[in-house]
């Protein structure tokens, strides 16, 4: 056993209580094989109280698996500690709500081989076809499809914009030179890591092959959440972490938004008292459509929601309405 050679590829799976999910996605890990080398799977429970944990360590599980076991310290510590652990050449990151493909492993590998060593592959995060997804996942699979298309035909470039930890691949060497993920981000933590991986000069490329299946599911509050927090930490990243270029696209992406979204954003934006209310009103209206089978209204309107909330995000770590309005290059009055 001592004398087996290191895997080729290390799997980390970061979980928190969604022991259906893990079961799920060490299942899909349980159907891959490679050609020429093996694979090792590390699951780090972040915390959970569900079961997870006492899954992971009994004699259930489908395959053979390094399970650790952490107090809740959120995504990137879980990252960290399963890269630590990390035998592999290849680190292969998925989330523990997807469901890999076969041949998803392979696919990675096949396309680090053909490269000089300094890239990062990423996979897409497909639809199941044995469920119905919720409301808001379906909007957010509808966003990563729009992507997924701009890619695949050239239209759209590859780079760390499109990162993601639920389906990515990166040699083990450049995330230990970089100190893994930033620890103090308990959101977008794979985006800020995707930045620096850019500044480390590797190159990014979509692998239509490298399927997974995305079985997520969102409460309206975190959905909402998270964007109000990609706005902030988009402000914080081009303002703290050297991204200097993130300021400016802030600015030019919120003048190639819908019209609806600028004629709302200096209305509700500057106004804390009108967050909750327009929240409430887009939340019902949203639903009311999807009720009716409007589902093109449906996403419209909660493609409004969500952008509101993200600069609302902004809006909060820049400072205020006045420093917002600057950002976005728009006129002083609009916050008058």
């Amino acid at each position: 056993m001592q004398n087996r050679p290191p895997p080729l590829v290390s799997v980390i799976v970061p979980t928190f209580n969604r022991e259906d999910g893990i079961r799920r996605t060490l299942d899909g890990l349980s159907r891959q094989q490679l050609r020429n080398g093996s694979f090792e799977t590390i699951v780090v429970s972040d915390g959970s109280t569900d079961g997870t944990n006492e899954y992971l360590t009994s004699e259930s599980t489908p395959l053979p698996i390094v399970a650790i076991v952490q107090e809740n310290s959120g995504p990137a510590a879980a990252r960290n500690r399963g890269i630590e652990a990390a035998r592999g050449e290849l680190v292969v990151f998925l989330d523990d709500d997807v469901l890999p493909a076969v041949g998803l492993l392979q696919a990675h590998v096949d396309a680090h081989e053909r490269a000089d060593g300094r890239l990062v592959t990423i996979g897409p995060m497909l639809n199941p076809t044995d469920v119905e997804l919720g409301r808001l996942v379906a909007w957010e699979q509808r966003m990563l499809y729009k992507q997924y298309d701009a890619m695949t035909s050239g239209e759209l470039e590859t780079s760390s914009r499109q990162f993601y930890t639920g389906n990515a691949a990166i040699a083990r060497q450049h995330l230990v030179e970089l100190g893994g993920f930033d620890e103090s981000l308990r959101r977008a933590e794979d985006v800020e890591l995707a930045y620096r991986l850019d500044d480390h000069g590797l190159n990014f490329e979509f692998l239509t092959e490298a399927i997974s299946y995305h079985y997520a599911s969102r409460s309206y509050r975190s959905w909402r959440a998270n964007a109000y927090l990609y706005g902030r930490n988009d402000v914080l990243f081009g303002r703290d972490r050297d991204q200097d270029w993130m300021l400016p696209l802030i600015g030019h992406q919120f003048r190639s938004r819908h019209r609806l979204v600028r004629i709302l954003t200096p209305i509700i934006v500057p106004r804390p008292a009108l967050h909750r209310p327009f929240e409430k009103l887009g939340r019902g209206v949203s639903s009311f459509a999807g009720r009716l089978g409007l589902e093109r209204v449906e996403q419209a309107i909660l493609s409004v929601v969500y952008n509101l909330a993200y600069y609302e995000g902004v809006c909060d770590e820049v400072g205020g309405a006045a420093e917002l309005a600057a950002l976005l290059d728009e006129r002083s009055d609009w916050v008058t």
